[in-house]
């Protein structure tokens, strides 16, 4: 009898890609990628492909041509994902009311 593989659903996938992200920081800012509000958008398909649209705090950004792939390769060694693609979007700029409480906190904006 041969053990098949348990997938996990989109919802836990999601969850597991957030808690990826949150290990990966701005080369500028001490704050994950996450808290900080860069990531506009996770969207999952039913084959776990992961695409994900992100935003960087300033255009100019040094990393804006590296950053992405690297946040790819990391998404993409999350269990159950087949495959990663981030987009940059430049739209909504980023401003720091798009950062969690907790990144506002860490950086003295309270």
């Amino acid at each position: 009898m041969s053990e098949q593989l348990i997938k996990p659903s989109v919802a836990e996938l999601k969850e597991d890609v957030i808690d990826m992200l949150k290990t990966i920081y701005d080369p500028e800012i001490p704050v994950n990628i996450y808290e900080l509000g860069l990531i506009y958008e996770i969207d999952i398909s039913d084959a776990f492909v992961v695409d994900i649209k992100m935003t960087l705090t300033a255009p100019g950004c040094p990393v804006a041509q590296s950053f992405p792939g690297e946040i790819e390769g990391k998404v993409s060694s999350v269990s159950g994902v087949a495959e990663a693609h981030v987009e940059l979007v430049w739209e909504p700029m980023w401003t720091k009311d798009m950062m969690s409480e907790a990144a506002q906190l860490q950086l003295g904006f309270f």
